[in-house]
């Protein structure tokens, strides 16, 4: 009988995907992290021409060039990050650009320094490029901001790369300036790379996104439009980094999936071409929901840090597994928190990336679940 590869046996399915698909098809879902928003207008009468116009065939393998022209500006005008257009390379999802980057730069002796609560790919992707993910742990008393300490002491000679996340997946934590300044630097001084994975960039409250682009060449900027356009079905996304490391990485794009699609390259180009109030609309709600949501988990008096960014919660209850099942009993999926980590057995996640409407009555039928 034939056999898979050993490296697949230590992946695990997404916990995320299997919460819905178990789940009844009329719950509430507070698992996935997926907008709820239709994508902007514009974008859909660009998608529309880009048919009638026969905009489907390939692309080059980095992308079409206007798209990352625009990219460039954008990196540079909200970033202060000034990358090439040939520096960048148009990706299928945010997802093919982590992975793509695991591929390219990680070897069987390096260690890959992930956070710890973090997205749970992250570390999958570094076992499929046969690497040593050392977690850092992200601690709860700094409200699950990564702090340079953390990083510092992670750091040996082996360490090949750090992937960062802020605005964070799962805990919705945004790292404070002087700490992604001083990981910057000491991904100079140590030179390893990081990974920034930014998809969460413009999804922010009260607080401001700062890429460590801003202060070392040793970095990888992955962003997106799943989340800032609602775009996730398009799978549209870039990386942006070094020109040498760029073009080397091109290699397993290319043979991979060869370039993105046509015509989401053209939504994309539209999204950051055209008028941004439909961001900014889209930023308002989630702060209404993220409102609801922290004062439900306070009147359950379940202890969460204060929720910055992205459009997640982390509360720590007294038995995750069992809160999960008895949640997913009422109609309302929730994710356990052991996916995303070692450190992370007392917490679940909640999306608020669904309605108002639909949370309002989630978070009520949770207030009914005893602990």
């Amino acid at each position: 009988m034939v056999k898979t590869a050993n490296k697949l046996k230590s992946i695990e399915l997404s916990q995320i995907r299997k919460m819905f698909e178990v789940a009844n098809e009329n719950a509430i879902n507070l698992g996935i992290g997926e907008p709820d928003f239709d994508i902007p207008e514009n974008v859909k009468i660009a998608i529309k021409d880009a048919l009638d116009t026969g905009l489907t065939h390939y692309t080059p393998n980095k992308g079409i060039l206007e798209l990352r022209e625009e990219i460039s500006k954008k990196l540079k005008n909200d970033n202060k990050v000034a990358i090439d257009p040939e520096s960048i390379m148009v990706t299928v999802g945010a997802s093919e650009a982590i992975y793509i980057s695991a591929q390219g730069l990680f070897e069987k002796e390096d260690e890959i320094l992930i956070p710890d609560p973090g997205f749970l790919s992250y570390k999958a992707c570094v076992d499929l490029a046969e690497s040593n993910p050392i977690p850092v742990e992200v601690k709860i008393e700094n409200d699950y901001k990564m702090k340079i300490e953390d990083i510092q002491e992670k750091i040996s000679s082996k360490t090949k790369a750090f992937i960062m996340n802020s605005p964070s997946n799962p805990t919705g934590s945004v790292m404070d300036k002087e700490d992604i300044k001083g990981i910057a630097d000491l991904a100079t001084d140590h030179d390893f790379i990081i990974i920034s994975d930014e998809i969460y960039e413009k999804i922010v409250y009260g607080k401001k996104h700062y890429s460590p682009a801003q202060f070392s060449d040793n970095v990888i900027v992955i962003n997106g439009f799943s989340k800032t356009y609602a775009m996730t079905g398009l799978r549209i996304a870039y990386l942006a980094g070094q020109n040498d490391i760029v073009e080397e990485l091109l290699k397993v794009h290319q043979y991979n999936t060869a370039c993105a699609s046509s015509i989401s390259q053209v939504a994309a180009y539209e999204a950051l071409a055209g008028p941004q109030k439909y961001v900014n609309t889209m930023v308002k709600e989630f702060e209404r929901r993220k409102n609801l949501v922290a004062k439900s988990l306070d009147d359950m008096d379940l202890k969460c840090t204060k929720l910055e960014g992205a459009f997640y919660a982390f509360p720590q209850v007294e038995n995750p597994m069992e809160y999960v099942q008895k949640a997913l009993e009422l109609g309302v999926i929730t994710v356990p928190g052991n996916g995303f980590g070692e450190n992370c057995e007392n917490n679940i996640r909640i999306s608020y990336a669904n309605s108002y409407e639909k949370l309002e009555e989630a978070m009520n039928l949770l207030k009914t679940i005893k602990q």
